[in-house]
């Protein structure tokens, strides 16, 4: 498994919540999002493990629709507890993303301030 793989890994169902906040929506469209926001390596055979981990978990919950162009697709939403999840999920990254960055950056140490 690349870096990548292993980094996107423990966010990505943070991403997976957000995107689904913002609307209800289908397995092949949210790969599509998430592959506009620039995660290129986000197959749909990446996104259905996460939705049904996220869907068992009680997260977020499907619902299936008529389609337009093919057969019925399955719509999720978040559930108050994914919302509550994501809630922390964003507090969390928020809280390690500043200080990662600076010592990745290799900013100096606030120690030595």
């Amino acid at each position: 498994m690349s870096i990548r793989s292993q980094l996107l890994k423990g966010i990505l169902d943070g991403c997976v919540l957000a995107i689904i906040e913002k609307e209800e929506i289908y397995g092949y469209e949210l790969s599509q999002k998430l592959q506009a926001y620039g995660l290129k390596d986000i197959s749909e055979g990446t996104i259905y493990p996460v939705l049904l981990r996220l869907q068992k978990s009680k997260w977020i919950i499907g619902t299936m629709r008529p389609s337009d162009s093919g057969p019925n697709r399955k719509y999720y939403s978040l559930t108050k507890e994914g919302k509550e999840n994501l809630d922390l999920i964003r507090n969390e990254w928020f809280l390690l993303n500043a200080p990662i960055t600076k010592i990745l950056r290799g900013d100096e140490d606030a120690s030595n301030r």
